[in-house]
């Protein structure tokens, strides 16, 4: 019989994740890599496992996520998002925790759309006199 497990999903920006958490040894798994080669970058390791710490289930149970879209930024987040809901539905006891640490709040920012008669979203040509 397969072990009972429990799902979050995280979103930011354009990227989505898919988390399961189960109790196990503390294995971390991304789109089938280890976490710290799917994310190598200096601190992202920190933010995902931030639930974890907050929680005080770190080693204690096995991660298993699915992330798609976005860039690494977008991703990072939305693991993190998703694990953290899933820490509150295996223990509904963590949410304040998770609520305190701001894991279960959507990070709302998303890149501004370009405007007609600008370079970007909001940089305008350089003005000339003549």
């Amino acid at each position: 019989m397969a072990e009972q497990y429990y799902e979050g999903i995280g979103r930011r920006k354009s990227a989505s994740a898919r988390v399961r958490i189960m109790s196990g040894s503390g294995e971390f798994v991304v789109n089938g890599k280890k976490v710290d080669d799917y994310f190598p970058r200096f601190g992202d390791l920190d933010i995902i496992l931030s639930p974890l710490t907050d929680a005080g289930s770190k080693g204690s149970v096995d991660v298993s996520v699915i992330v798609q879209g976005g860039g690494i930024t977008g991703q990072v987040g939305a693991v993190r998002m998703g694990l953290a809901r899933a820490l509150v539905k295996m223990n509904p006891d963590v949410d304040r925790a998770m609520r305190h640490g701001g894991h279960l709040t959507r990070d709302p920012r998303v890149k501004e759309r370009k405007k007609p008669g600008l370079k970007r979203a909001r940089k305008a040509p350089t003005y000339t006199k003549r």
